[in-house]
């Protein structure tokens, strides 16, 4: 990752920022679109884990420039993604849903360099908790 690249996704992200919990809501509703059998993976409250979904992409953004700190990171929440019974190719799902989502949020302001960056960041941090889980 560049410093291009990282830019571009705090700055997008910051865009995504005040639309939240309607953000979060609509991942998890690409997401079950895309793939239903993914729905009993997640319990409790679906609210409450958009919030903690905003919250994380929010934190893992803001460390793009740190990678020593995310990196860490990354690797406990691959581990505990493992065990809750996620597995390699469902990080692809969640990708396609993130930039679905990241797509209807942004609109025009989506543009392909958005698109490629939050791609190549997405993938670099799903390989380093894909890499976590199997490891665990």
């Amino acid at each position: 990752m560049n410093q291009e690249v990282t830019s571009t996704v705090q700055e997008s992200w910051s865009k995504v920022l005040p639309m939240g919990e309607v953000a979060g809501k609509l991942f998890y509703d690409n997401l079950f679109i895309e793939d239903p059998s993914l729905k009993p993976l997640f319990k409790g409250d679906m609210e409450n884990q958009a919030r903690q979904l905003m919250n994380m992409i929010t934190a893992a953004v803001s460390k793009l420039d740190d990678l020593d700190t995310l990196v860490p990171i990354l690797q406990n929440l691959g581990k505990r993604h493992g065990s809750y019974g996620v597995q390699s190719d469902h990080y692809e799902t969640v990708g396609t849903a993130l930039i679905k989502t990241l797509q209807q949020g942004l609109g025009e302001e989506f543009t392909p360099k958005t698109r490629d960056a939050w791609i190549a960041v997405y993938g670099v941090m799903s390989d380093v908790m894909r890499t976590a889980a199997k490891v665990s």
